[in-house]
C-alpha cells in the first residue's frame, strides 16, 4: 500500500490539504495516511500526530519566542515520518516549521519524495532560498503563474495549480440594493489573529462613529471567528452602536459580502476572497513595532495586496501602518462612494487579474494530480 504523510502547521494548510486529499481519495482509495493537522484532516479519517495547535506560530516575533518549542516538534515530526516512512511526503504552507522537517527528512531518507503546496514568497523576500530548497524539495506547487520563473531559473520541478480561493466565481450579479434592514452594508474584515484584532478594532470603531456622525444609511458587519466574538461586542457596546453586527458563521459571512457595497479588509489572503465576490475594496493593517521594523528591512516589495503586487500598481488602496487610521480609512471610503467610476475601475482590473490566476480544473485537482504522479 502507497502511504503519503501530510504535514500542516496552521488551520488553513490543514483545510487546504484536506481538499487536495479528497481528490486524490476520488482517483485512489488505497493509500495511507498520517499527519499533522486539524479538524479537517481529521474529517477525513487521518490521524494527527499531535494537536495542530502546538506549532502554529506565525509571527516573526511568535517564532523566536518559540524556537525551542519549535525545534522540540520538529525532532517529534521527523521521527515519527521516518518511522511511516511514507512515498511522499506533502508539506503544505508554513515553512517555518513544514520546510525545516523536509530538509531533515529528505537527508534521512532520501528515498521519500518531497512535494510542498504554497511556495514560499521568495519573490518578497529571500530569493536565495530556493537554491537550498532544490535540494530537498523534489517538487513545489506555486499558487500564482508568475512565481515560475523563481524556481525554473534553479531547476526545481514545479506546477501551477492555482489559488483555492479562485476555484470558482461568482458570475451572478448581486444588486448594490439588496440591503439589511434597510440600510447598505460595509464588510469588515478586522484580521484573524489576536493582535490583528486588537491593533485594527479600536481604529475601526472610530472610523464607524465618524461614519455615523455624517449619516446613519450604513450597516457595519464585522467578519470574525468565535474565538474574538466577545472582544467584538464588547467594542461595540462601548460606543454604544446599534448599526453594527458580527458574524462568525461561514455560510452567513459568505452571503454578507455579497450583499455588500464595499469592504474594509485586512491585508491577507481574505482579500482575494473579497476580490472573487466582485465587492469593492480598501486594504487596511497595523503591526507592532518591531514586526513592522523586520518586514521593512527584509521585504522587497511595494505592496501589501497580492492583486496590487501581480499589476505592480495601486489597484486596491491601502491604508498601512501610520495611514491605517480612523481618518484616512474614513476619508477613502467616502471618497470612492462619492465616485462609482473609480469602483468600476477598480473592479475591471481586479476581475482581469484574477481571471490570469485560475488553473485549468482547480488548484486540489491540479495538485492531486502532481501527488499521484509520484505514487506510481
Amino acid at each position: 500500500m502507497k502511504k503519503i504523510f501530510i504535514l500542516t502547521g496552521e488551520p488553513s494548510g490543514d483545510k487546504l490539504a484536506s481538499e487536495v486529499i479528497k481528490e486524490l481519495k476520488k482517483i485512489d482509495s488505497k493509500i495511507e495516511y498520517l499527519c499533522v493537522g486539524g479538524q479537517h484532516l481529521n474529517k477525513l479519517g487521518i490521524k494527527s500526530i499531535f494537536d495542530q495547535k502546538d506549532i502554529t506560530y506565525i509571527a516573526f516575533t511568535d517564532v523566536i519566542l518559540n524556537i525551542f518549542k519549535i525545534k522540540e516538534k520538529i525532532n517529534k515530526t521527523v521521527k515519527n515520518i521516518l518511522e511511516f516512512n511514507p512515498d511522499i511526503l506533502f508539506s503544505v504552507d508554513s515553512p517555518d516549521f513544514t520546510l525545516r522537517v523536509s530538509n531533515i527528512v529528505k537527508t534521512s531518507n532520501p528515498n521519500i519524495k518531497t512535494v510542498h503546496f504554497i511556495a514560499p514568497k521568495v519573490w518578497a523576500w529571500r530569493a536565495g532560498r530556493v537554491k537550498k530548497m532544490k535540494k530537498y524539495l523534489d517538487h513545489i506547487l506555486l499558487l500564482f503563474n508568475f512565481e515560475k520563473k523563481y524556481f525554473d531559473k534553479e531547476n526545481l520541478k514545479n506546477t501551477f495549480v492555482g489559488h483555492p480561493l479562485l476555484d470558482s466565481i461568482r458570475n451572478e450579479k448581486i444588486e448594490i440594493s439588496q440591503i439589511i434592514q434597510e440600510k447598505k452594508i460595509i464588510s469588515i474584515y478586522p484580521g484573524s489573529r489576536k493582535s490583528e484584532i486588537e491593533l485594527h478594532t479600536p481604529i475601526l470603531m472610530n472610523f464607524i462613529k465618524k461614519m455615523n456622525n455624517k449619516n446613519f444609511k450604513f450597516n457595519y458587519i464585522f467578519h470574525s471567528t468565535k474565538r474574538f466574538r466577545n472582544y467584538l461586542q464588547n467594542s461595540i457596546r462601548l460606543y454604544d452602536f446599534t448599526n453594527v453586527d458580527i458574524i462568525s458563521d461561514e455560510k452567513i459571512k459568505s452571503d454578507i459580502i455579497k450583499k455588500s457595497i464595499f469592504a474594509i479588509v485586512k491585508s491577507g489572503t481574505v482579500s482575494l476572497e473579497v476580490c472573487k465576490q466582485g465587492i469593492p475594496s480598501i486594504i487596511i493593517y497595523k503591526m507592532n513595532f518591531i514586526n513592522f521594523y523586520l518586514a521593512k528591512l527584509f521585504l522587497k516589495i511595494k505592496f501589501a495586496n497580492m492583486i496590487n503586487i501581480i499589476n505592480d500598481k495601486e489597484i486596491i488602496p491601502e491604508l498601512l501602518q501610520n495611514e491605517c487610521n480612523s481618518d484616512e480609512i474614513y476619508k477613502t471610503i467616502n471618497y470612492f462612494l462619492k465616485k462609482p467610476e473609480l469602483i468600476n475601475k477598480q473592479l475591471k482590473m481586479v476581475n482581469q487579474t484574477i481571471n490570469n490566476l485560475r488553473s485549468k480544473t482547480s488548484s486540489s485537482i491540479e495538485a492531486s494530480k502532481v501527488l499521484l504522479s509520484y505514487l506510481r
